[in-house]
């Protein structure tokens, strides 16, 4: 079983136009509202694929009910713990070639009780769970330390967490020395301090990572793929061709996602996130893909080749925001 932490969910309305024009008056094509937080978005991804998970939620005013109705309404396994602030809403435009513009709101602050509480559902649930997967922004005023403080308790009791955040709260959480970490590239180039152009860099940057404290770390890499490097020095790339991208939101999600359903280690693993993850690219919204969705054909895995140059900073990504 793998047991998500989201702690700061959302509600996310997803707008599809034909062009973003500013400005201007836009007529939308289609809208989708969906379910939203990185770790949700791990849930229902593996829910889709048969794979038993639970997600923790905070939840808050009527954007909160509307979110476990929308995840009640999926089958999603929840512990919901009721929270005094209002969960926040996000909007995504998603243009015909896969651009997506977004604008997140920053979500309400959680009280220490109530991280207390969210804190000790983990750690009742994470007992039976395989994997304890961490992800997401933190509420205002949340600890930047909240994610290290959970691996240390879990080390201890010899569960695996993987941690999938940015910023602060991401260099707190791999000093902690997490069994993986699943930065995107620009997180890993501002945990860092590496500017990132090619596949060598993010080879050095990684490298930074895992002498921090991160055990394994899985990169993703937007159009260009996924990076794995294991806690044994194994390396691998791979990439996945998306013919018609439609929305990248929650394809970092369904990357981490797949590479844990997977196993969590080798290429295989690697291959089957990136297939998950070129899926929920070709979905609209933040729709997690399931079997029907996912073709395999796509995907190439084979040692990285440091000198390649990555694209510019992408317009249609697998890493996910």
């Amino acid at each position: 079983m793998i047991l998500t932490l989201t702690l700061n969910p959302s509600l996310d309305r997803t707008i599809e136009v034909g062009a973003l024009t500013r400005g201007a008056v836009i007529r939308a094509a289609a809208t989708h509202l969906d379910p939203g937080g990185k770790g949700v978005n791990v849930s229902r991804a593996l829910l889709a694929n048969d794979v038993r998970s639970c997600a923790v939620i905070p939840y808050g005013g009527s954007e909160g009910r509307r979110l476990l109705d929308l995840l009640s309404a999926e089958g999603i396994d929840m512990i919901p713990v009721p929270v005094e602030g209002p969960t926040r809403s996000n909007v995504a435009i998603a243009e015909p070639d896969g651009t997506v513009t977004k604008v997140n709101e920053p979500g309400t602050a959680l009280t220490p009780a109530e991280l207390d509480t969210l804190a000790g559902a983990v750690l009742d649930a994470a007992r039976s769970a395989d994997w304890v997967v961490a992800s997401g922004s933190l509420p205002p005023g949340v600890p930047v330390d909240v994610y290290a403080g959970l691996c240390r308790r879990f080390a201890g009791a010899g569960i695996n967490l993987a941690v999938d955040t940015s910023g602060p709260a991401l260099v707190s959480a791999v000093n902690a020395g997490p069994a993986l970490v699943k930065p995107n590239r620009d997180e890993l180039a501002e945990a860092t301090g590496t500017s990132i152009a090619c596949v060598g860099d993010v080879l050095d940057a990684v490298g930074k990572l895992r002498a921090m404290g991160a055990r394994s770390v899985l990169t993703s890499l937007g159009a260009d793929g996924a990076l794995l490097v294991e806690d044994d020095e194994q390396v691998w790339y791979g990439e996945c061709a998306v013919e018609e991208p439609r929305s990248s939101v929650g394809a970092g999600d369904a990357l981490l996602a797949g590479f844990l359903a997977a196993g969590a280690r080798g290429g295989a693993a690697l291959a089957e996130g990136l297939a998950w993850a070129g899926a929920a690219v070709g979905l609209p919204g933040s729709r997690m893909p399931g079997p029907a969705d996912i073709d395999r054909t796509h995907v190439r895995i084979g040692p990285p080749d440091p000198a390649r140059p990555l694209t510019p900073p992408p317009r249609s990504a697998l890493g996910g925001a």
